[in-house]
């Protein structure tokens, strides 16, 4: 009997995290890589913190790559999962972190703006979810980020909150639709959480004001938000499927 000695080499879990150069996406690739996946960070235009998100984890022992895409356009994430197969083996996670967040009342907010945000929230939900459909190895996870402001109602988040209802109704209805593939679909719904674009988008009296509100007395962190999206993708997390986590601190 003749034993064959030569070592092999597993393909690691993969994880494709767009949006991921900065905020809640790149605590998330962080904090993914710190599980043992590679992780391919997506960006849309900013190299310099995509590159430092990929050091970040190279730096604590990952494997990462950063790739240009936009999520809207189905080109480019075709490409940008070529690149995931390619590099790593295949995809194992996909979380879709991209996200734009203007604010304005209803009747004052300019229809430009609008159709920019509905691309990028909505239809970028869907290329990257249609793609991970078409690629997810078995065992595998879609998350998407919708917001806990859906069920807030908080004024001037009105074009927001119907992009993130847009994105709730489309994962659950996906979850059905992959039965038998073993992936499974949900959603985290972050509530205000300390990121740049929180910031750019709230005062300084607003942030105290939302900060409040939660029992907890703070505001969620990128960090709060990675932890649930890492349970979702790991086995742990495996047997919930379809679901909307509000990871907000109990602010009601």
């Amino acid at each position: 009997m003749s034993i064959d000695a030569t070592p092999t080499t597993p393909t690691p879990r993969t994880a494709v995290v767009t949006g991921g150069s900065r905020g809640i996406g790149r605590r998330v690739a962080t904090r993914l890589a710190a599980d043992g996946y590679a992780v391919v960070v997506n960006y849309a235009s900013n190299s310099t913190e995509a590159e430092a998100a990929v050091r970040e984890v190279e730096a604590a022992g990952g494997q990462a790559i950063a790739v240009r895409a936009d999520v809207a356009d189905e080109n480019a994430i075709s490409a940008l999962f070529d690149t995931a197969e390619q590099t790593y083996g295949g995809v194992d996670v996909v979380v879709n972190a991209a996200g734009r967040m203007p604010l304005a009342p209803l009747a004052d907010l300019d229809l430009d703006v609008l159709d920019a945000l509905y691309r990028t929230n909505i239809r970028g939900t869907f290329v990257v979810n249609q793609q991970a459909v078409r690629r997810l190895r078995p065992g595998g996870a879609i998350i998407n980020l919708s917001s806990s402001v859906v069920g807030l109602a908080f004024p001037g988040y009105s074009a927001y909150a119907a992009t993130k209802g847009a994105v709730e109704a489309m994962t659950l209805v996906l979850a059905r639709e992959l039965r038998g593939r073993d992936v499974t679909v949900n959603v985290v719904a972050p509530g205000p959480t300390v990121t740049d674009l929180f910031l750019q988008a709230n005062d300084e009296k607003r942030v105290a004001q939302l900060a409040a509100q939660p029992p907890l007395e703070r505001l969620g962190t990128p960090s709060d938000i990675a932890e649930v999206v890492a349970f979702l993708a790991g086995p742990a997390g495996h047997w919930v499927n379809g679901q909307v986590l509000r990871a907000n601190g109990g602010i009601i």
